[in-house]
C-alpha cells in the first residue's frame, strides 16, 4: 500500500531513510558523507520546503519512501530509499510509478553519478540521463 507521509511517520521515515542510506557509504563521496545521512533537521527542513513524502507500506511497516517537489517548472523526484531487505523487489518501481503519476510537471531525479545502481534503475523506468547544462 502507498500512502501520503503524516506527521507521526518522522521518526519512522528517518530511520528508514538513514538505514537505505548505508547503501550509498563509499559512493557518495567522502566529503558529502555524514552520520547519519539525513540528520533530523535535515528532514524537517526538506518538508517545510515542500517535498511531500509517499510510503510504501508492508504489513503496516514503511519499506520505501519517495518524495516530490514541485520546483520551477518540473516535479523533483527527491529522496527515494528503500529498505535493504524490501530491495529489489519491485518497491522502487511501485513508489516510482506512483509518484510520476502524481506530478504536475514533467518529472526530473537526481542522484549521484556514482550510484549505478540507482541510475540503472531509473533508466530501466524510463528516463534518461541529461547533460549538466539542461
Amino acid at each position: 500500500m502507498i500512502r501520503a507521509y503524516g506527521d507521526n511517520d518522522f521518526t519512522v521515515l528517518v530511520s528508514l531513510i538513514n538505514t537505505a542510506a548505508e547503501a550509498y557509504r563509499g559512493i557518495i563521496p567522502p566529503d558529502c558523507w555524514k552520520g547519519p545521512y539525513m540528520p533530523m533537521g535535515e528532514l524537517r527542513d526538506e518538508i517545510a520546503a515542500g517535498v511531500c513524502f509517499w510510503i510504501y507500506e508492508e504489513d503496516s511497516s514503511p519499506i520505501g519512501v519517495m518524495g516530490l517537489q514541485e520546483v520551477q517548472n518540473v516535479t523533483l523526484i527527491r529522496h527515494a530509499y528503500i529498505a535493504p531487505t524490501a530491495q529489489r523487489r519491485g518497491v522502487g518501481g511501485v513508489l516510482l510509478t506512483c509518484c510520476c503519476a502524481l506530478a504536475k510537471r514533467p518529472v526530473l531525479i537526481g542522484t549521484w553519478a556514482a550510484a549505478d545502481g540507482a541510475i540503472q534503475f531509473y533508466k530501466k523506468n524510463g528516463f534518461r540521463i541529461t547533460e549538466p547544462v539542461q
